[in-house]
């Protein structure tokens, strides 16, 4: 563990936060970075399998407040007793709450997405958020890019077409909620970045949630369907469980490493969609939707090969 919730260890990290990424990442740091990153994309495909199931019976409101609902009281459980109080202390409470905003929007468009369109096909989709987190890296962060990143970024986007092909019968208005989705994830994970050397992972994680949790009690009430099986109970229980867990691996992962380098990792969550997809409700991507991925996730490699190729001379 590198990142401590005691405020004074990780201060010498704060300036990188805002700052172009240097050579002040070790190699290792950044492979456990990809590690982290990697892993966050196996839990969120099965989260994303209980989402589906769920929404078939109930709305897409109680399914997010759930999963957020659930997360804070999993971490709550898990962190406290080792870091007390001091977990909830931060330094830039605006950031936290902007940061679990953007998440919890971006769940709620990608819960209802799915009620209506495959699970590998939203998740090909959301493989645009490493591009726009790429996109929006200079102005947010001050990490540079260049023409040759920029044609990456309209090749990946040329992807995302191939996969909804808008104009066509395949063509789903579902499919642009989930590129709303991704651009809020984007959001989230530059902002994420941006505390990264301020707040622990273990703070942000916790706090990543809290609008969901809490500020969604004001309608709950008016959308609110008591699970009908020890089934539901579970799904919706698990729902928190491995929101909080693949998050929080997000949060190490950036803590990490640059943001434009490990978040086209993220690209394990098509494996683990197509898996879940299958297993959980047959379904298959067809022949567009593979391209599509395959080009978007091809514009998201080069991106990060080349940021870190550029890094030795930086």
């Amino acid at each position: 563990m590198t990142h401590e919730t005691r405020p004074p260890a990780p201060a010498p990290a704060a300036a990188t936060a805002t700052t172009p990424a240097t050579p002040a990442y070790p190699a290792q740091r950044i492979l456990l970075g990809i590690v982290f990153m990697c892993l966050s994309g196996l839990l969120f495909p099965v989260m994303g399998g209980f989402a589906k199931i769920l929404g078939a019976d109930y709305s897409s409101l109680q399914v997010s407040w759930a999963r957020a609902f659930g997360h804070i009281v999993f971490l709550l459980a898990l962190f406290l007793p080792r870091y007390g109080l001091g977990i909830l202390r931060t330094r830039r409470p605006g950031v936290q709450l902007l940061r679990s905003c953007m998440l919890f929007t971006s769940n709620l468009c990608h819960f209802f997405a799915i009620t209506f369109i495959p699970i590998a096909k939203a998740a090909a989709i959301s493989l645009t958020a490493p591009l726009i987190v790429a996109l929006l890296a200079w102005p947010m962060l001050g990490e540079r890019t260049t023409p040759g990143r920029v044609a990456a970024l309209a090749c990946g986007f040329l992807g995302v077409l191939i996969v909804i092909r808008p104009g066509s019968e395949v063509f789903h208005w579902a499919s642009l909620l989930v590129l709303g989705s991704a651009t809020c994830y984007a959001i989230y994970q530059i902002l994420t970045r941006r505390i990264a050397g301020v707040d622990s992972p273990e703070t942000s994680t916790v706090y990543s949630s809290v609008i969901g949790a809490f500020g969604m009690l004001l309608v709950l009430p008016f959308v609110w369907i008591t699970p009908g099986s020890l089934f539901d109970i579970a799904l919706f229980c698990g729902l928190g469980i491995l929101g909080a867990l693949g998050h929080w691996c997000v949060a190490k992962a950036l803590g990490y490493a640059p943001a434009n380098i490990v978040s086209p990792f993220q690209y394990f969550q098509l494996i683990g969609s197509v898996a879940v997809g299958w297993l959980f409700f047959r379904d298959w991507p067809d022949a567009g939707v593979w391209l599509g991925a395959a080009v978007i996730m091809a514009a998201g490699l080069w991106i990060g090969w080349s940021q870190t190729r550029k890094k030795p001379g930086a």
